[in-house]
C-alpha cells in the first residue's frame, strides 16, 4: 500500500469544507481519490501511473479535473486560510520550470506559461501572513516582473497593515497605493546611483521576509509543484492550492 498523507482528523476537516460547498456528495471513495491526488502532488508521476490501490487512474484524474473546474481545491485553501494573521504580510514571486508535457494545451490562452532563454516557465506570486502561512497567490508567465501582480496581491488581502517586499516591488505607485488603503510598505529602493536613505526601511522587520521564501521551499518538496506538468493553468493552480492547504491543515487539527 502506498504511503498516505491524511490523518482521520485532517480528512474530516477537508470533508466538512467540501460538503459545505454543496458541490460534492459524501461518497466513501472520496478519501482514497483525495489520497491519489495527493500522491500525484507529492511524486509528480503521470496520472496513468497512479497505484491501483487508490482506484482507477482515470477516475481520479476526471474527479480532480471536475473539482478543479468547480474551484473546489481553491475553496479549501481559502477556507483554511481564514485563520491568517494580517499584522504583517510578506510577498514574493518564484519561477517554476514548466515540463515539456505541460505545453501544447488546446486553448488560445498562454495558460500562464512563458518563454524565455531559460525555457518554458510559470511564476507563482504569493503573499503570506505573519506566521509565514500562505493567504493568497496568483499565477503568471515566468518572465513577468513581481511588480506586475503587486496591486492585485494587495487588493485580495482581507486587511492592509504592513506589506513587506523585496526590491522587485520597488515602486512609488505601489507605496502610495498601499498608503491609500491605510497600510505601511516596507520595500527597499533600488540603487540607481543616487543617494538612498537607508533608514527609510525597517530592516529589522525586513529580515523576516524569509518567511515567504520558506513557504516556497516547503511547497517545492511536492514534485508536481517544483516542476509544472499540468497543461491548464487552472489545474496547476488547483495543485498549488492543495499544497498550501496541506500547510494549513495542522493549524486546524
Amino acid at each position: 500500500m502506498p504511503r498516505l498523507m491524511l490523518t482521520d482528523k485532517w480528512w474530516q476537516k477537508l470533508l466538512q469544507i467540501m460538503k459545505s460547498t454543496g458541490r460534492i456528495y459524501n461518497k466513501p471513495e472520496h478519501r482514497m481519490t483525495f489520497e491519489g491526488i495527493l500522491y500525484k502532488l507529492r511524486t509528480g508521476i503521470p496520472w496513468r501511473d497512479l497505484p491501483t490501490e487508490f482506484g482507477s487512474w482515470n477516475t481520479i484524474y476526471r474527479r480532480f479535473n471536475l473539482w478543479s473546474k468547480k474551484g473546489l481545491l481553491n475553496i479549501l485553501f481559502k477556507e483554511l486560510a481564514k485563520l491568517a494573521d494580517y499584522e504583517w504580510v510578506f510577498a514574493d514571486g518564484s519561477i517554476i520550470k514548466a515540463h515539456q508535457h505541460s505545453t501544447g494545451a488546446a486553448t488560445e490562452e498562454s495558460e500562464c506559461i512563458g518563454k524565455s532563454r531559460g525555457g518554458n516557465s510559470t511564476k507563482i506570486h504569493l503573499a503570506v501572513d505573519s506566521g509565514g502561512l500562505p493567504i493568497y497567490f496568483e499565477l503568471s508567465e515566468g518572465q513577468r516582473n513581481d511588480i506586475a501582480r503587486a496591486q492585485s496581491l494587495v487588493d485580495h488581502l482581507r486587511e492592509i497593515n504592513i506589506f513587506v517586499g523585496d526590491k522587485g516591488y520597488d515602486s512609488d505607485a505601489l507605496r502610495k497605493y498601499i498608503e491609500a488603503k491605510g497600510g505601511i510598505s516596507v520595500i527597499p529602493k533600488r540603487n540607481y546611483g543616487q543617494d538612498i536613505d537607508k533608514n527609510s526601511v525597517d530592516w529589522c522587520l525586513y529580515k523576516y521576509r524569509h518567511l515567504v521564501e520558506n513557504a516556497f521551499a516547503q511547497i517545492k518538496h511536492y514534485r508536481s509543484i517544483s516542476t509544472r506538468y499540468e497543461k491548464l493553468a487552472r489545474n496547476y493552480a488547483s495543485m498549488v492550492s492543495l499544497a498550501f492547504s496541506m500547510m494549513w491543515l495542522p493549524m486546524h487539527c
